[in-house]
């Protein structure tokens, strides 16, 4: 190969090469957020025998968890990159109590497009939380209220 040709070939290769090498956008996926901790919910203190469920999408669970007696449940979901967003024009936040491996019935917890809500359930024996819609850092917290396990 002559010189002239190296040359063309070299000046048309290392623009290709050059072009994979660092210096640009990574590929590597973002780490994490931690959005949920922002939320003025899941800043409140933890009361005896509070269940606190944070999440930065859905789906989400935790559990199970020992329930006994009357509980307040609340959540609280957030639009880090817009704080003013309506959320009723958002998908609905759907959140539920679920024994363990599916078997009985469940106990409807949440199904509203809203930026908070809180209802009062009564549960026993072990329960999985269960979030199975939400496409935003959500907080629930469920608070037992007379009667409830401390």
């Amino acid at each position: 190969m002559t010189q002239v040709k190296r040359a063309w070939l070299l000046l048309l290769v290392l623009p290709v090469l050059l072009a994979g090498c660092g210096g640009g956008a990574s590929s590597a996926p973002a780490p994490p957020t931690n959005e949920s901790a922002r939320a003025p919910l899941a800043q409140e203190q933890r009361r005896p025998g509070e269940i606190v469920v944070r999440g930065e999408a859905s789906p989400a669970e935790k559990g199970p968890v020992a329930l006994d007696g009357r509980y307040e449940v609340r959540f609280q979901q957030i639009a880090p990159e817009n704080p003013d967003l309506d959320f009723a024009q958002e998908t609905p936040f759907v959140a539920r109590l679920e024994p363990p491996g599916g078997r009985g019935r469940a106990i409807k917890l949440f199904r509203t497009a809203a930026a908070d809500g809180r209802t009062v359930v009564r549960a026993s024996g072990r329960w999985r939380i269960v979030v199975d819609y939400g496409d935003f850092p959500f907080v629930l917290r469920m608070t037992p209220i007379q009667g409830g396990t401390p």
